[in-house]
């Protein structure tokens, strides 16, 4: 595909890596030299120096050959104003990111794929679905439902008192006598690993499985760690991400919200009516501790400072908060996460940026989700009458050793898939895979 990105910042480094790792072809047009230099020194991308509402530059850029233009800049106008144009000029696909929750509330009334524009991103409004998703159980650090939760992908992390400490997959065979979970991936001290029989569990590992129903449970028995309802939520900032937070959590939990501007507070009490609003210092930990730290089950740091999200975190850890999240700005955090205490930690530039990736798939991918610092993707294919894959088992595929097949999901019903499984049309695969092979997955369902 020939893909525009315009916008050389956080995001569109990040999208560009992606797509270069899949050997996409991509153009990244920015203003700033800088920026563009340091993408071209790190990634084989072509780029243009000049802004991407005009069509000089534009053109330069072969606009008119786009298969796909994703425009991320950090001002919502230039990003609108750009796919209109992009779109006029003959690119075939526009997806805008934008920061006013106007445009999607009100996504049908204004139908904006008439004037150019095919899909908007919000990067607040996608961290707050993802802190919704990661919320469902204290022992997973990753949950991920496929098929209304016929197959879930769930990550633990390894404890010391862990049943598959210092034993293989293929020793530990005896935990899962029904055969009903299977495990996908191991970050190891920031390296993804793709498991195989031979592969050993370690002390301080992230392990993540792919489960039936009846599996999950037992996934969450292995990390050790008990069962919490959680009730009473804690958010750490009253930034967009922290409101969006709050109005998607408050009919299910309950939430105090702390922010330190008292013009900010009075805006989220009149809008947030299920959340109990507090204006105060968050740095305090006496003013935490005073608004009932210790009776949360969660603590969810959003505020617009990375280091106090994962300090107030680490905070929340010593007097007993279960479960952990906290927005950070540096992509390299992620992979730190539970090795320093924090439960999940997120980017919200690179939860759009996977979000944005939907679209660059071919194979017919269903569905697709990323792991929390994994370097690998989650995708849920349907198998064809023309499929590679098609009657075939998997100990007779040949498929990539960075790649490995999860789960079926056939007439509604979740199945882990071991070697003796056989494909057949229909069939809804979950597979997960390094950034290198992707393409040589997709071609096994084509």
């Amino acid at each position: 595909m020939n893909i525009i990105i315009a916008g050389a910042g956080e995001v569109g480094f990040h999208l560009a890596k992606q797509l270069t790792q899949e050997r996409q072809e991509i153009v990244v047009i920015d203003l700033d030299q800088e920026r563009l230099n340091y993408i071209s020194s790190h990634l084989d991308v072509h780029t243009v120096k000049g802004s991407s509402t005009s069509y000089k530059f534009l053109k330069s850029a072969a606009v008119s050959k786009a298969d796909l233009l994703i425009a991320v800049t950090s001002s919502e106008e230039t990003n609108l104003a750009t796919c209109i144009i992009a779109k006029k000029l003959g690119a075939k696909k526009t997806i805008a990111r934008i920061d006013n929750m106007e445009y999607l509330i009100d996504k049908e009334t204004l139908d904006l794929k008439t004037v150019g524009i095919d899909e908007l991103i919000s990067p607040e409004s996608l961290a707050a679905r993802e802190i919704k998703r990661l919320l469902r159980e204290a022992a997973l650090t990753d949950t991920f439902e496929f098929d209304n939760g016929m197959l879930t992908l769930v990550g633990i992390h390894i404890g010391e008192n862990s049943q598959l400490v210092n034993k293989s997959i293929k020793d530990t065979t005896y935990l899962n006598p029904d055969q009903n979970f299977i495990t996908v991936a191991i970050l190891r001290n920031g390296k993804t690993i793709i498991p195989h029989g031979n592969t050993t569990f370690l002390t301080g590992d992230h392990a993540y499985f792919i489960a039936e129903p009846s599996g999950v449970q037992k996934v969450m028995e292995l990390s050790s760690q008990e069962k919490v309802v959680f009730k009473n939520l804690m958010i750490l900032g009253g930034t967009k991400i922290g409101y969006h937070a709050a109005r998607r959590l408050s009919k299910k939990y309950r939430i105090k919200l702390i922010e330190a501007n008292k013009d900010r507070c009075m805006e989220l009490v009149d809008e947030l009516r299920d959340t109990l609003v507090i204006n105060g210092d968050f740095t305090s930990v006496d003013l935490l501790k005073e608004e009932g730290l210790e009776d949360m089950d969660a603590f969810i740091a959003v505020s617009n400072n990375s280091e106090t999200n994962i300090i107030s975190c680490l905070v929340a850890k010593t007097y007993g908060v279960k479960k952990t999240i906290a927005l950070v700005e540096n992509m390299d955090y992620i992979h730190l996460s539970q090795n320093i205490g924090v439960d999940t930690m997120i980017n919200k530039k690179l939860i759009a940026a996977n979000f944005i990736s939907r679209y660059i798939r071919k194979g017919d991918v269903i569905s697709l989700t990323g792991i929390h610092g994994v370097d690998a993707e989650i995708m849920e294919f349907e198998v064809k009458e023309t499929s590679k894959i098609n009657h075939k088992k998997i100990k007779d595929l040949n498929f990539p050793k960075t790649a490995i097949i999860g789960g079926v999901v056939r007439k509604g019903v979740g199945y882990t898939a071991f070697g003796d499984f056989e494909f057949r049309p229909k069939d809804r695969v979950v597979v997960l895979s390094l950034p290198e092979t992707i393409r040589e997955v997709e071609q096994y369902f084509k």
